[in-house]
């Protein structure tokens, strides 16, 4: 009989790991925290439409890559691919028009069929800021800020670049489409099946075509630039402005897009080389359709999600957990008196480990396998004086001391 294994493309996070894809985590909602962002999580699962709605049906994720199932009732449901629609429909169910800018942060896991690669999984986690709400570009340098903050309290940032473009308002978007559907449709027969099928759908979604041929044509198609109007033209000027008076870096990428109609103005990725080929770490854009496109009132929004894994590969090393303090008793009187007093230090906020059984030789190389900062031993002796002995694992050093004086003992080990 073979051994269990878990699912392909999914991955067990064992301490050591979860401890590297915590500190990520937690890095990313502190720096949210500092820009006003508050916590927010929305379900694992919605109905599927809240995804092929926003998402389009064309998408490689709607069509491809979707963990979709019918509940018991016969509705489509399907598991989260990503934050943002969740969000939204998360913002008008909730009925928060009231509370713009509605600006959070959220983070958690996503799940996407597709080929298991290193730093991408099938159940992967993301890291998401959203604000909602809010109309000038001053909102998306700060969602940009916000990620670049983040990436260089991970110590990453060096290895990452900045590249951003517009995507510009409805009136260029359409002027630009009309210009890719003339473009490719002269060369239909030469772009892959999946291009042709989105060329009258969805045609901005060829130029992120990962065929060959398709890239090779993808080379001569019109550039953006060409068709934005004046206001879409002075919003990303403001938005670059806003990145120079920060002294945020950035590229320019003029195929950089976002092939989904409720995108416009903004759209930017940090990618790296680091981890081989290059990929982003953290990419998002300007979504000021998508709220509508749910169903709710026309409403402004912007934001990002980063990839957990990736991040955690970047990142080097994160600070150290914090070492605990062993309890030793000697003898069997001293295992309930020891148990009281390990409690009671756990309750103070003292990281306790103590044995559940083994002769004091045992117990004390566990505490060394553990890196525990001190040993506290109690013995028959050190129970009649209402003390005990605190030994000092890196000093090797020992002293008796009161029971009452414990926590400042510890306290200065730290």
């Amino acid at each position: 009989m073979s051994l269990p294994q878990p699912v392909r493309g999914t991955h067990d996070l064992l301490p050591e790991d979860y401890r590297r894809h915590a500190y990520v985590r937690d890095t990313a909602r502190d720096i949210a925290a500092r820009f006003g962002y508050s916590e927010m999580a929305t379900p694992i699962f919605e109905f599927t439409e809240v995804f092929a709605r926003t998402m389009g049906e064309t998408s490689d994720v709607v069509s491809k890559e979707m963990y979709s199932f019918e509940s018991r009732s016969g509705e489509s449901m399907t598991l989260r691919p990503e934050y943002t629609a969740g969000i939204c429909r998360s913002f008008i169910s909730n009925g928060l028009m009231q509370n713009v800018p509605f600006k959070v942060f959220a983070n958690g896991p996503m799940f996407r069929y597709e080929r298991p690669q290193k730093g991408r999984q099938r159940q992967f986690h993301q890291i998401d800021m959203e604000c909602i709400g809010s109309l000038e570009a001053k909102a998306d340098v700060e969602v940009i800020a916000a990620a670049s903050a983040i990436l260089k309290t991970l110590g990453v940032l060096d290895d990452c670049t900045l590249q951003i473009n517009t995507l510009g308002d409805v009136e260029s978007r359409q002027a630009y489409r009309a210009a890719l559907v003339e473009y490719f449709s002269a060369h239909k027969e030469k772009l892959s099946k999946d291009s042709v099928a989105r060329l009258d759908k969805n045609p901005l979604r060829i130029l992120d075509s990962k065929d060959k041929g398709d890239q090779v044509l993808v080379e001569d198609a019109p550039v953006f630039t060409d068709y934005l109007n004046s206001f879409s033209t002075e919003f990303f000027a403001e938005v670059l402005a806003g990145l120079d008076q920060l002294g945020i870096p950035y590229e320019l990428n003029r195929r950089l897009v976002r092939g989904l109609d409720y995108y416009t103005h903004t759209a930017f990725e940090f990618v790296t080389t680091a981890l081989g080929a290059q990929g982003a770490v953290i990419a998002g854009g300007r979504y000021d359709g998508l709220i509508e496109a749910l169903g709710g009132k026309p409403t402004p929004g912007i934001g990002w999600a980063g990839g957990i894994e990736r991040l955690a590969l970047l990142t080097g090393e994160i600070p150290d957990a914090e070492r605990p303090i062993a309890i030793i008793p000697v003898g069997e009187d001293a295992e309930g008196v020891a148990a009281k007093l390990a409690n009671q230090l756990r309750l103070d906020g003292v990281s306790i480990e103590m044995a559940f059984k083994g002769n004091v030789g045992k117990r004390m190389k566990r505490a060394n396998k553990l890196h525990s900062r001190a040993a506290i031993i109690i013995g028959e002796d050190e129970i009649a004086k209402d003390t005990c002995i605190v030994k000092d694992l890196d000093q090797g050093s020992q002293e008796e001391i009161s029971r009452s004086d414990l926590a400042a003992a510890l306290a200065a080990l730290k």
